[in-house]
């Protein structure tokens, strides 16, 4: 059965916060910035929003933030789990609690310091005991520790059994970087790289190099979504929420599902991507342009295919033939993605896709984006959603 959520809810302000290594304040105060402007870029007021939705790795009460925004009544907060694959899964928490009428209006965030605060990078060389801890501790108590060392070995299977070569994580680095290089609120603003210096980088797992990891960094930022009758008296372009959905596969883990009898493939992204393709009765030659999920290179190709704009292995080929490039098939992670704009856990990926079916990205395609993807971490329960324009 397919939830009938289908443009119940549209996304009326997008906000970021300025991106760093050290931002020198709170977490809670990145919170409060990135939720202010995303309300007034929607000409909204604190005491319009009665929800809240985020991650359960933000470090922020929703009352808290409530409280320092001066908001007012609140009935509905909700968190969505596993780190990355919650960027629209929070998104998911909030056209749920709209378009059930639970709330009317509703701010998605995720702030944190990525990098002067907990660094992610670190995976489970260091944290608190959970559930995950304990698992990972029975066949993993040492050697591949880190998110990069988990997708480095999903990288080898996947590049042993489909070809696929350097030459496609290249294409996926450099292209994003060039995005990056037009957009001043990323961090590589006016920073390009080429092939040589992308080939001399170092090696951070085999076969990821520098320049094919996620950044870690300091920010926040903010989307708010409300339903569709309130969405047309306000300042921006409504930006319709035609499917969003979550998904975990048999034999999931988080991050390390290396015991399943394929571990080359993400089946928890086709689930959520045949899901959202019902959703909204959309199809993959629909969709105009992506923001795809980048805390690594080769994450972005295998997406690509789960969402089925290629096959099984084609992805290097669909690449390098420009498919992300502004004038290709597929223009992808415009604003400068994970690599190269900031790392907030994807959520300011929906910013961005917000602003590609608006018009108003910084690299806007020559095509009009009618409908454009965003997705969420791979290798963990994951999710995605389909935007488009509000009728």
């Amino acid at each position: 059965m397919v939830a009938n959520v289908k443009d119940k809810a549209v996304i009326v302000g997008v906000g970021n916060t300025k991106f760093s290594k050290d931002s020198g304040v709170s977490e809670l105060s990145l919170a409060a910035q990135a939720v202010k402007a995303a309300l007034d870029d929607a000409g909204l007021k604190p005491t319009d929003l009665d929800g809240f939705a985020t991650f359960t790795m933000d470090a922020n009460d929703e009352i808290e933030v409530a409280r320092t925004l001066g908001c007012g009544d609140l009935t509905f907060w909700g968190r969505s789990h596993y780190g990355g694959g919650a960027a629209t899964g929070s998104l998911h928490q909030a056209v749920m609690a709209v378009s059930t009428g639970m709330a009317e209006c509703v701010a998605v965030f995720r702030a944190l310091n990525g990098r002067s605060g907990h660094r992610f990078s670190a995976g489970v060389s260091e944290g608190v005991m959970t559930a995950d801890i304990i698992h990972w501790g029975w066949y993993m108590p040492y050697g591949l520790l880190t998110p990069a060392s988990w997708v480095a070995m999903f990288t080898q299977r996947w590049m042993h059994l489909t070809g696929v070569t350097k030459d496609a994580l290249f294409e996926v680095a450099h292209t994003t970087r060039n995005y990056a290089v037009n957009n001043p609120n990323a961090f590589f603003y006016q920073r390009p790289f080429d092939r040589a210096e992308y080939d001399a980088a170092r090696m951070i797992c085999d076969p990821l190099q520098l320049f094919d990891c996620c950044q870690e960094s300091d920010g926040a930022s903010c989307v708010i979504v409300t339903t569709p009758e309130r969405a047309r008296d306000l300042r921006q372009p409504g930006v319709s929420v035609r499917g969003v959905a979550q998904a975990a596969a048999p034999d999931q883990e988080q991050m390390t599902s290396f015991y399943r009898k394929e571990f080359a493939a993400i089946p928890e992204m086709e689930i959520a991507a045949k899901n959202c393709y019902a959703m909204s009765g959309l199809k993959a030659d629909d969709i105009d342009a992506a923001v795809i999920y980048d805390a690594f290179s080769p994450i972005v190709l295998w997406q690509m295919e789960a969402w089925g704009f290629c096959g099984f292995g084609e992805s290097g080929d669909f690449v390098l033939d420009g498919a992300m490039r502004p004038d290709g098939r597929l223009p992808t992670n415009t604003h400068g993605g994970q690599l190269s704009e900031a790392y907030i856990h994807g959520v300011n990926g929906i910013v961005e896709a917000t602003k590609l079916v608006r018009g108003t990205s910084l690299n806007q395609p020559n095509k009009t984006v009618n409908n454009a993807l965003v997705t969420s971490g791979v290798g963990i329960p994951t999710g995605g959603a389909i935007l488009g324009k509000m009728h």
